[in-house]
């Protein structure tokens, strides 16, 4: 690969900082502030895809800052890991533009201004670990990811979130943070013993760490721990997970795009920085941590779907869902075979537009209906039909059933797993696809075959909503003061023939529907396949598919 002088990873990151003023300046003018929003995320979306065939022939487009420690430079750089993380979290911004102006005003939620400022300054942070260029780099974005989504986890300003932002805080600024920190410095001395410091990414691993690791194989250890598990507090790799289910108490835009692509994704991103391009996969192998870092993952990933059967809340089973999903990344990069990681990495984009098809139609539903839970569901998918309809396809793809996008990922993980000789976790995928149609199944069984009991219904609040509205915001700085309800009086099919939300919301389920559907069928077109074989290649060989 061929290093270029650019000022595009700069840009990336840059652009949402400047909406962040434009947004706050704008707040007297609702339609002008959401503008701004979306504008950023195209823009955003379209300098990240120009780097896109430039890195895809070999050229990793880099940005130099300050030197901020000895041999260590304040930097950005696009290579195909990269470009995967931030194709995917930019490109999915856009859908999220959209869908959170048409959630945040359909709820006339308070304190709009502050929740688009904060969310485009988490898109920026979210770029920022996806192009940094050395530890020290994505360990400043990293935590500055976690200030900046703090007012986003305790928006509705209530003592449960506030509570939640405190928890979120305390697990990733001063859990996660701290180890990441650690492991940082420790690789930097672990180098700089035996020859100049480095600690910035290389595919296959830091030379020099390499050579350190030969002389104590501990220190070398430790390190790996630090860091792998300070990167899995974010990506919710179990004991370290806990913050995410509360963390659900957020607007579901946030739960969403923050809690299912940019702020667990990148928990997972720097799980495979630093397996594929810190220590490498040879070194973790002699290591002995590509055992340890698997039984993490399948443990999570078969404990967290056991936890998402009990959950009723929709949106708190979706975040354990989200908990195990997202180790099988951990899993796939962890078993080291190109297979399986190839199947982890291209989990990844996998993932990110079910789940966030799934926390969309939740949202929906709570605009629509103030229903929360899967009991009060019942009749509630005729009276939803294409919200529900797209929540049934994406399920089914979480669950790993063909033609979707969660098949193909899945399919490679185990392929490499028995390949490997790890059978044991590659079972821990098949256990879990069981329990995901025993979790999902009943939320569709539910929404479309069940009819609610007509005794003791719980009362509803009316809507003038006509299907497919539209509407303009007075700008919603009043607080909403929420309501909760269940079916009305006679079930869901008592009411109007339809209570979709508008195209603001409807729209982006759909074509995250298609998207996931699409990954599924033709995932040899799609780039993020070409990336993903990029990028094994680099750090850990050939794939024969």
């Amino acid at each position: 690969m061929s290093e270029v002088d650019s000022l595009r990873p700069l840009a990336v990151v840059l652009i949402s900082l400047v909406a962040v003023g434009l947004i706050i300046t704008s707040h007297r003018r609702p339609n002008v502030r959401e503008s701004w929003s979306v504008l950023a995320a195209v823009g955003k979306f379209a300098i990240v895809a120009s780097m896109l065939p430039g890195v895809r022939d070999g050229t990793v487009y880099v940005w130099r800052f300050e030197t901020i420690v000895p041999h260590v430079d304040l930097s950005l750089r696009a290579d195909p890991l990269g470009m995967l993380f931030a194709l995917l979290a930019s490109f999915l911004w856009i859908f999220t533009a959209f869908y959170a102006t048409g959630y945040m005003r359909g709820l006339d939620e308070h304190a709009q201004t502050r929740f688009f400022a904060a969310f485009a300054a988490s898109l920026s942070a979210a770029m920022g670990i996806a192009f940094a260029g050395n530890l020290i780099t994505i360990f400043l974005f990293y935590e500055m990811l976690s200030i900046v989504t703090y007012p986003l986890v305790a928006h509705d300003e209530t003592d449960e979130a506030r509570i939640a932002g405190r928890k979120y805080l305390a697990y990733t600024f001063l859990g996660g943070g701290v180890l990441l920190l650690a492991g940082t410095a420790l690789v930097y001395w672990l180098t700089m013993v035996h020859a100049d410091p480095s600690i910035a990414f290389q595919a296959g691993g830091i030379t020099e760490l390499v050579a350190a690791s030969d002389a104590d194989p501990w220190p070398a250890r430790i390190a790996f721990l630090a860091l792998a598990i300070g990167f899995g507090v974010k990506a919710a790799v179990m004991p370290v997970h806990a913050w995410l289910a509360d963390a659900m108490v957020a607007p579901t835009p946030v739960s969403g795009l923050l809690h299912a692509v940019a702020v667990v994704k990148s928990g997972a991103f720097g799980v495979a920085r630093v397996v594929l391009d810190v220590f490498g996969v040879d070194l973790v192998a002699d290591l002995g941590m590509d055992v340890v870092l698997a039984g993490m993952a399948a443990t999570t990933i078969v404990l967290a779907s056991f936890i998402a059967l009990r959950k009723n809340n929709l949106k708190r089973r979706l975040a354990y869902s989200t908990v195990s999903q997202l180790s099988y990344i951990v899993l796939g990069v962890a078993l080291l075979n190109p297979l399986a990681v190839l199947g982890g990495l291209l989990h990844m984009p996998a993932h990110a537009f079910m789940k966030l098809t799934l926390f969309f139609c939740a949202g929906a539903i709570h605009v629509e209906t103030h229903t929360d839970d899967i009991s009060d569901m019942a009749g509630i998918g005729r009276r939803m039909p294409l919200t529900m309809g797209a929540f049934a396809v994406a399920a089914a793809g979480m669950a790993g059933m063909p033609l979707l996008a969660g098949f193909v990922s899945k399919f490679y993980i185990v392929t490499g797993g028995i390949d490997a000789g790890m059978a044991i976790f590659a079972g821990a995928l098949i256990v879990s696809g069981v329990l995901n149609v025993a979790y999902f199944w009943p939320v569709v069984y539910t929404a479309f075959f069940e009819t609610p009991e007509r005794h003791d219904p719980k009362p509803i609040v009316e809507h003038d909503r006509a299907p497919f509205r539209h509407f303009v915001s007075d700008g919603g700085d009043a607080h909403h003061d929420g309501h909760h309800g269940g079916p009305p009086p006679g079930g869901w099919e008592a009411r109007s023939p339809l209570t979709e939300s508008t195209w603001f919301m409807l729209g982006p389920i759909a074509l995250l529907v298609t998207g996931a559907v699409i990954l599924g069928i033709l995932p040899g077109e799609a780039v993020f396949l070409d990336l993903v074989e990029q990028i094994v290649e680099g750090a850990v060989g050939g794939v024969d598919r």
